[in-house]
């Protein structure tokens, strides 16, 4: 049977053959008949294989290095992405193994910021075996889906059964900052698991990407008005969301709550398939939904939400990390931070899940800690019955009483607030921090250095450029990114802007729970990991004002994370395999159940 390709015939592409799946795709693909068939039906998709599968010949790391090098010359990387996804296709050690090569420049391409791009373009791209999908019309049969995958895709243990160390899961209804792209989201678990490998030396035969397929909003769902749930590509249930109003009044989706919801039985399904030591990751869940199920969730499974945690502990990492900037003597790290006076502009889920962290873990008083929303800074009246906060989460770290101020007006809130600290997640409001509030830092921190982090993804929402930021200020300002920025040279001095991405978390907390097979994880565990990280500076790092550690190093760090967290989760009793009685013990431990491309 021909395909279209120059010739080519559906036995050049055996990595799209395997044990037959009729539950665990996407429904349209299964509608189309298999996955061969869904390329096929796509004479676009069907000639990008195509040529992707000639482009890849890689036999060693040298080469598939040149090949993926050959697409970044032109300085997009979505081609490079495809090109690694193909990699990972035909030869999955080798594709670790090239990552592990070169990862300051490859984990961009096959996670942020590439991946974004990536999601928005999925279904246009050849599509793979890897990753399962739940759809909502599964409820009552979920555990055969992910049954089925196992059987198809993973391998088995001793007895016969399914090995699966971790899922991270996603229902892609609120990708990075690109709002909802239903199935197409899958890009986002399948790089995240990549990342638990190549950062810690999670095993990737023992993994599983899964998108909960709720359905898919239409144009006005995402940030760029696409055409997703409605595009001939799309991979999945071509239907709404269906919502509700919670109790608090927000707005969810009805599937994940009451009797019998798809969540529970999900998570229910996994551990009765692979163990209560599987570890299940929410990811890129809508804000009003993914503060409930980790809430719901966190003490019956080993669970956390990576957008909220993982996020809150890079955030308190890279703090910090700037507080070694400032204060290189510095002997208590916590101590110096309670100093700090902390306003955050934007009240989503990453800057809750720091507010919560350095309140609740690192001590921090509530009368330093400020929160903005679109209405300004979030204020609450003394009884907590009227404010401006939207949720309960915005109400825990509300300001008592209305301010006197313009509370929406950053350069008067910084002077009156008397920050030492802002951070900026607000994903919809880029360049906010401009020059004035810049110099509203500066002016009341003298002659200490603020610290200005600019979180927001992709590069075009950030609040503040690094070569702003370090030119308004002389180089006085400690500046960090949520996305990679660019060198700036100062005064004679070049400064490397950290990104602060949970790149430095997740990979080394779900590792180090997974080693230990921990019974939860509790909200310590991310403050130990931001401490890992932080310890983790090099005099090398901090020379060029970097808050988080070089990015090559990115497997040293991943394995110092891990060893905080089995030591944390002995020291609290919830390790239910120990692995030492000291650092040194867990760290050989550790190193020994990391996994390694064999190229």
């Amino acid at each position: 049977m021909g395909n279209g390709c120059s010739g080519q015939t559906t036995q050049h592409f055996g990595y799209l053959q395997g044990p037959e799946r009729k539950l665990s795709l996407p429904k349209s693909v299964v509608a189309a008949g298999d996955i061969l068939r869904w390329n096929q039906a796509h004479e676009e998709v069907m000639a990008l294989l195509g040529h992707m599968d000639r482009s890849c010949k890689a036999e060693s790391v040298e080469e598939a290095l040149k090949e993926v090098l050959g697409f970044m010359v032109l300085e997009t990387n979505i081609m490079a992405h495809i090109y690694m996804r193909m990699l990972y296709n035909k030869d999955l050690h080798l594709f670790y193994a090239t990552l592990l090569a070169s990862p300051t420049k490859l984990l961009p391409v096959v996670y942020t910021p590439t991946v974004g791009e990536a999601c928005q373009k999925f279904g246009k791209m050849p599509f793979y075996r890897r990753g399962c999908y739940v759809s909502i019309t599964d409820r009552g049969n979920i555990k055969s889906v992910l049954e089925e995958y196992a059987k198809a895709e993973l391998g088995t243990g001793k007895d016969g059964k399914p090995l699966c160390d971790c899922i991270v899961f996603s229902d892609a209804g609120r990708i990075l900052g690109l709002g909802d792209l239903g199935t197409w989201g899958m890009g986002i678990p399948i790089g995240k698991l990549d990342l638990y490998t190549v950062c810690a030396g999670v095993n990737p035969y023992r993994t599983i990407p899964v998108i909960i397929d709720a359905g898919c909003s239409g144009s006005d769902g995402n940030t760029d008005k696409l055409e997703i749930r409605d595009s001939p590509f799309y991979t999945g249930l071509k239907q709404d969301r269906v919502t509700q109003k919670s109790a608090a009044g927000t707005v969810v989706n009805s599937a994940y709550y009451g009797d019998n919801n798809m969540i529970d039985e999900f998570m229910e399904a996994a551990v009765d398939l692979f163990g209560k030591s599987c570890l299940l990751q929410f990811e890129d869940f809508n804000s009003n939904d993914a503060f409930p199920l980790l809430e719901r969730c966190r003490n019956k499974f080993l669970t956390y939400n990576d957008d909220i945690q993982g996020t809150a502990a890079v955030t308190v990492a890279a703090l910090l990390g700037a507080i070694r900037l400032k204060k290189p003597d510095c002997k208590d790290l916590i101590a110096e931070l309670k100093q700090e006076t902390f306003l955050f502009h934007g009240a989503g889920s990453a800057n809750i899940g720091a507010l919560a962290l350095l309140a609740n873990e690192a001590g921090v008083s509530k009368s330093k800690l400020f929160v903005t929303n679109s209405k300004g800074i979030i204020w609450k009246s003394a009884d907590g019955k009227e404010g401006s906060f939207r949720n309960d989460e915005q109400k825990e770290y509300a300001q008592v009483g209305k301010p006197s101020y313009d509370g929406k007006d950053l350069v008067e809130v910084v002077k009156q607030t008397k920050a030492s600290v802002i951070i900026g997640a607000v994903g919809r409001d880029p360049g906010c921090f401009n020059q004035g509030v810049v110099a509203a830092m500066l002016e009341v921190n003298k002659p200490s250095r603020p610290i200005i982090f600019a979180l927001s993804n992709p590069k075009t929402q950030a609040e503040i450029t690094s070569r702003d930021a370090y030119t308004w200020s002389s180089g006085d300002v400690i500046y960090g990114s949520g996305t990679a920025m660019e060198s700036v040279k100062v005064e004679g001095k070049l400064r490397i802007p950290g990104q602060v991405n949970n790149v430095y978390i997740f990979p080394g907390m779900s590792m180090g729970a997974i080693c230990c097979k921990a019974k939860t994880i509790p909200e310590r565990l991310f403050m130990v990991a931001a401490e890992a990280v932080a310890s983790s500076l090099t005099p090398t790092d901090m020379q060029t004002d970097s808050v988080v550690p070089d990015r090559d190093r990115i497997r040293e760090v991943g394995l110092s994370v891990a060893v905080a967290v089995v030591l944390e989760c002995q020291k609290l009793g919830i390790a239910q395999e120990k692995l030492g009685d000291n650092r040194e013990q867990v760290e050989a431990a550790v190193k020994a159940k990391m996994w390694s491309p064999n190229v």
